[in-house]
This record gives structure tokens, sequence and C-alpha cells, in this order.
């Protein structure tokens, strides 16, 4: 079940109310990568709003509801608290995903319980390029769990084969809204200026393009 326009705007009003979303291109943002930009996402906020959150979770749910499943996977660490509240709602055992597995004990990547066969929904808090779906799923999958579905509140919906890439490896993902739905809300509620929303969607189109004629590059 995919999610209505309706709902994709009012999934991109709730992260724009909660601050996850945030844009400046007078002094823009610079990520971990060392690289500049206008826009910065940060759905760990959504965490501290309860009904935020809870709206969002409820649209999650809803549009997972034809999907069968036996556990809900959070990714570490940020999909943790969102597999959380879907696991709560859908009243399904729940696991999380290390990055690497932990260097003692069992060694163990998956927190919880994956039995073979299990059918696995994995929750983040958002997707850019899908690089980080890809290596959870598989850390599934070598526990001969069935993973091809994954959930996020928010996708960048700007890296080129993202879609693709997911698809390659056998997964779905599953979205609430994206950067196109944010900026439509945002231009038709004035929310942004009108020169702002053209530098956002100019970056999004052409990242490097977009530092290099502002001497970011």
């Amino acid at each position: 079940m995919k999610t209505t326009p309706e709902q994709a705007r009012t999934a991109a009003r709730l992260l724009v109310e909660a601050g996850a979303l945030q844009f400046n291109d007078e002094v823009p943002f610079t990520y971990t990568s060392g690289l500049r930009g206008p826009v910065y996402v940060d759905c760990r906020r959504l965490i501290a709003f309860p009904a935020i959150r809870g709206a969002l979770m409820d649209m999650m749910v809803e549009q997972l509801k034809d999907e069968p499943f036996d556990v809900i996977a959070g990714g570490e660490t940020a999909g943790i608290p969102f597999a959380a509240f879907v696991a709560e709602r859908m009243n399904l055992p729940m696991a999380y995903i290390r990055k690497k597995p932990k260097g003692h004990g069992r060694g163990a990547r998956i927190e919880g319980i994956v039995n073979p066969g299990d059918r696995v929904l994995l929750v983040e808090d958002m997707a850019t390029d899908g690089g980080s779906k890809v290596s959870f799923v598989e850390a599934v999958r070598e526990a001969e769990g069935v993973c091809n579905h994954s959930a996020v509140p928010f996708f960048y919906g700007s890296f080129p084969g993202a879609d693709e890439r997911l698809a390659e490896h056998g997964i779905t993902l599953h979205r609430l809204c994206t950067w196109a739905d944010v900026l439509a809300l945002c231009e038709d509620e004035k929310r942004l200026s009108p020169e702002r929303i053209a530098s956002i969607r100019a970056f999004l189109d052409n990242p490097d393009g977009w530092r290099a004629e502002r001497g970011f590059a």
C-alpha cells in the first residue's frame, strides 16, 4: 500500500514542524563528509515529539498493514526507536541490527531473536542512497531470516538509482514522504521564499554544481 499524496503532504508538514528538516543556503550545513549543503535532515528529533511521532508511526503501520511480518528490526542506532514504535503498534517482536558485529561475547550483529524463515521488516529513520539498508538486510539474511521490506518516515528521493539499487537486492522501500513532497508543501504554504526553494532544488539536482557555483567545492 503506497502513501497517498495527501498522506505524503501530512508527513512532510509533521517533519517540518518538528524541525527534522532544516534549510539554510546562506550559511550551509557541513556534513560528516566535510562537504556543505543547504539542507540538513535529522529525523532523530522526531522522538522528542510524542504527537508527531505517533501520527507518523500510525501512517507507517497503515501503509504496511497488508504485508505479513514476524519481527520488526531497527538499524543501529537511529532506527531503533522507530522500530520499537512500529513493533508496539503491530504487537510483534522487535530486534535491532548492529552496523558491525560487536567485538566480544557472541560477536552478533542482531540483538533480539530472528529465527530461520522469520519475515523481518527493517525500520530506519530515513533513507538516502539505500546503502545502509542493504547492509542491514544482508545481516538478517545471513541469519536465515527473510527481509524484503524496509520502511522509513523520510526518503531523500534525490539520489539517482537508489530505488533501483534496493530492487537489485530484492528490497522494497516504503516511505512516507520525500524532498519533493517537502518542497511542494513549503512552496504552496509559503514557508520558504521562492529563491530559497530554487536554491534547494538546484542542490538536490546537482550537489557538486551547487557547491562549485558558491565556492564550496
